[in-house]
């Protein structure tokens, strides 16, 4: 026997064969961007299946003492073909790269080599055993793989499984042609119809507050009736459907029947809108989004190097690669994740592919160290050939990082386009989640808001504070320097509509930032205001000042909003943004001299109109005098307020105090309970009410669906954790599943299920401060960065990031990486901003 094999034979209890389920990554480095196409290779441990690049492998072996790895190499075939998927920068393209594969055993710490020929010669136990890890390995499906397929939808509708036996009622509902509202809330926008019942609710709420009231969706939830039909939409040639048990947009083959059974014929329904595609159109048959973002008119000389590094587009991932460009040039992310990068790697768990920060640290390192931030060849090229460089490049792929920060997101662990805000926020979440002690880079965004109300019956003020990592800023149309243009461009567009005509290029509205600022500065009043002097709904005013500045500030232009059909759309302005900005006017001054404040009186408890009050028999009374019952009225908490709360830092039991004891008035006055209360020393205490017997923040005992329990059990979560989650959100899947990513510092003190969550780390171990903590200094700022979006919503077109380097400006578009001639700074759609130091 030899060497090898007697190396073999002694550590074949460590070689596995994979089997269905087992997480294999045979694409990418555990901590570094390399693959099988990186000089070097892959090396992928046959014990657990992870990847390593040349530079990593040695730590894996030294630290686990595994010995056999399988390498594999690719070697870049010339003959390609490239299958284009979508027809935008930002769609999902495939480059169908052609590769000539070679894989052997590699045995640490010699390196000794083993290639399938040397199998043939050696024992039967040790031949068979090595020879199927290896072809297991080869023919496994790898992580990256697995999740491409899962996550990519084509955005092709498919048939609801409801539509062929779909129940309708015979109720007699019949729906008019036009008058539409909702049955809830009386709005006559964005308005469904059950294709069941023929009940019509509002849609649901949009990521900026706008949109419907969720009244379609509640109705499903109560009912279980899966389809609804978007009223507005339907035509001869079909409509939107949308199944809530399947989550999505659906085709329903039998629709004519269904409108039917409900008085709507569908070939007399005319289209009034124009569909998502000839917006699409129009707007590129504008002069100057998609190309002046781009600088798509002159030539852009390529640059290299050191935080010049790309990143490939997986398919619509352009929102996650401008947010990720700009964050690593803060010095705050650069010093949590860069600085110390073989301390995170050398404490990395046993499966860093699921640690938040080793992710993180090696997504930095990977555009901070300009080792990717290399001329990629051409897919035409043959690779001996010396032709002329293009200006893409290598740059990094962050499928693993991708996969884990969209993990049990229903948006972000999509393939969908998405908007760089609501990730840049999703992100920052995570990133206060993983660091609860120690430096936290996302105090370099937070900053204090000061919100005061005066009530205009009693003239009393009440203050309130929250914390926010966005300002939002308002774009004022009214206030467009060029009306006359607009209305008369607008005045020819109805024209030319009504000939039938082709539509020419219209002007975009220029809106000074000035006007931006004193938009979101004004008072705001609020009509349905409940008064604790007066004791009553009145109207007041309210005013929003900063109470802290932020090292750096996060400006989100507000362009997006919705058509008369609540379709998404995007204002086309033109906004002077300025280079250098003066915020110090904005400073909240808070209580004046004189002023007399509201009292501290919380408004009548608010309850469903489906809430049974019964009296609880052993208690204080028996069957014979109900008078004596003590009815127990279980309080409808907001959790979407619960969770802001939550998010800023405040325990869970305190934020369920907050909201409960401000009767869910909102966010504003459970915040300024939490600021007037947090010295009490039963601030973290449960919420106990009067007559309950039953621990705080539970439901009473149902049957949980086993499925559901499963699903999120598989995502990592322990059965208890599951639970809790489903109790919480009525055994709404998708909403248990956003419920527990949103109360994982409430959950830590849970045991979490076997190969679960990292995220939370060591760090996470130690009890937050009560309040949240903030930076400050002087309101004078200057720009570094900014994201400009390019298409008709945020569910569709392309993102790109402009970032300051050396005093000059740099575009970042995907994988190119070049020296930028005309920023388009008054097109831009989040601007970061940096304290200047006096």
């Amino acid at each position: 026997m030899t060497e090898v094999s007697e190396i073999l034979m002694s550590i074949l209890s460590t070689i596995r064969v994979p089997r269905p389920g087992d997480r294999v990554h045979k694409d990418e480095c555990a901590f570094s961007f390399a693959s099988p196409e990186s000089d070097g290779g892959l090396y992928v441990c046959m014990n657990s299946f992870l990847g390593f690049g040349s530079k990593y492998v040695e730590r894996h072996h030294a630290k686990t003492g595994q010995r056999a790895y399988l390498h594999i190499t690719r070697t870049r075939k010339t003959q390609v073909s490239c299958v284009f998927l979508a027809g935008i920068e930002g769609g999902f393209d495939v480059e169908q790269e052609q590769y000539e594969e070679e894989v052997k055993v590699v045995l640490f710490p010699d390196r000794q080599e083993v290639t399938s020929d040397d199998l043939a010669s050696m024992p039967d136990v040790v031949r068979e055993r090595v020879s199927l890890s290896m072809a297991g390995l080869q023919a496994a499906d790898s992580v990256s793989h697995t999740l491409q397929v899962q996550q990519w939808d084509g955005e092709v509708r498919q048939e609801s499984k409801h539509a062929a036996e779909l129940k309708q009622l015979d109720n007699g509902v019949k729906i008019p042609p036009c008058g539409w509202k909702c049955e809830v809330c009386d709005l006559q926008e964005n308005l469904w119809m059950n294709l069941t019942d023929g009940k019509v609710f509002c849609g649901r709420r949009y990521f900026d507050g706008s949109g419907g009231n969720n009244h379609a969706l509640l109705h499903y939830q109560q009912t279980g009736y899966p389809l609804a039909v978007k009223l507005g939409t339907i035509t001869p040639d079909g409509a939107d459907v949308y199944s809530y048990d399947e989550d999505d947009m659906v085709l329903d083959f039998k629709l004519p029947e269904h409108l039917s059974h409900f008085g709507i014929d569908m070939m007399t329904m005319e289209k009034t809108e124009r569909t998502m595609t000839e917006l699409e159109i129009a707007v590129n048959q504008r002069v100057g989004e998609w190309e002046v973002i781009q600088e798509s008119g002159t030539t852009l000389r390529p640059l290299w190097g050191p935080g010049l590094t790309g990143m490939k587009n997986l398919g619509n991932s352009c929102y996650l690669n401008s947010v990720m460009q700009v964050l690593f040039t803060i010095p705050d992310f650069q010093t949590k994740y860069v600085s110390i990068i073989d301390k995170i790697f050398n404490e990395a768990p046993s499966d860093p592919t699921q640690d938040f920060k080793t992710q993180v640290a090696k997504l930095g390192y990977g555009l901070l160290s300009g080792e990717y931030s290399k001329v990629a060849p051409d897919p035409g090229d043959d690779p001996n050939s010396s032709t002329e460089p293009r200006g893409d490049q290598v740059g990094i792929v962050p499928r693993m990082f991708k996969a884990l920060v969209g993990r049990g997101h229903p948006e972000f662990s999509t393939n969908r386009q998405q908007d760089a805000q609501e990730f840049l926020l999703h992100f920052i979440n995570m990133v206060e989640r993983n660091c609860r002690s120690g430096m936290n880079p996302s105090e370099a965004f937070r900053f204090l808001v000061e919100e005061k109300i005066v009530c205009q019956q009693s003239q009393k003020a009440k203050y309130t504070q929250r914390v926010d990592y966005i300002v939002q800023l308002p774009v004022p149309m009214d206030q467009a320097t060029n009306m006359e243009e607009l209305q008369e461009a607008e005045r020819r567009r109805e024209e030319v509509e009504s000939s039938g005509a082709p539509p020419s290029a219209a002007p975009r509205a220029q809106i000074p930032f000035a006007a931006c600022l004193a938009a979101l500065s004004e008072p705001e009043t609020l009509t349905d205001f409940w008064s604790s002097a007066v004791q009553s709904k009145t109207t007041a005013t309210k005013t929003t000042r900063f109470a802290s500045f932020p090292d750096h500030l996060v400006i989100q232009i507000k362009k997006f909003t919705f058509g008369l059909d609540w379709v998404p759309k995007k204002l086309d302005v033109s906004i002077d943004v300025p280079d250098t900005l003066d915020l110090s006017a904005l400073l909240a001054m808070g209580q004046q001299p004189g002023e007399e404040l509201l009292p501290e009186v919380a408004p009548p408890p608010l309850m469903t109109p489906d809430v049974e009050v019964k009296g609880i028999l052993g208690f204080h009374g028996n069957e014979e005098d109900d008078s004596l019952y003590s009815p127990l009225l279980s309080p409808v908490l907001d959790d979407s307020t619960v969770s802001q709360l939550c998010e800023m830092g405040f325990p869970l039991e305190a934020c369920r105090k907050a909201v409960y004891y401000t009767g869910n008035t909102g966010i504003d006055a459970a915040m300024n309970w939490v600021m007037g209360h947090m010295e009490d020393p039963d601030f973290s205490a449960p919420l106990v009410l009067a007559g309950s017997s039953s621990a705080p923040g539970t439901t009473p005992t149902e049957s949980l669906p086993e499925e559901h329990l499963a699903t999120i059990v598989s995502m990592g979560f322990s059965r208890d954790q599951a639970t809790r989650a489903l109790r919480a959100t009525n055994n709404v899947l998708e909403r248990a599943v956003d419920w527990i990513f949103s109360h994982l510092d409430d959950l830590e003190s849970m045991d979490v299920s076997e190969g679960g969550r990292s995220e939370g780390g060591s760090e996470a171990s130690r009890e937050p401060p009560p309040g949240p903590r903030v930076r400050d200094g002087t309101g004078k700022y200057e720009l570094f960065a900014f994201i400009s979006h390019m298409g008709t919503s945020t569910m569709c077109g392309h993102y790109v990031c402009h970032i300051k380097k050396d005093q000059q400006w740099v575009i970042f578009n995907d994988q190119k990486v070049c020296a930028s001639e005309k920023p388009p700074k008054d097109l831009g759609y989040l601007y970061f901003y940096r304290r200047v130091v006096e």
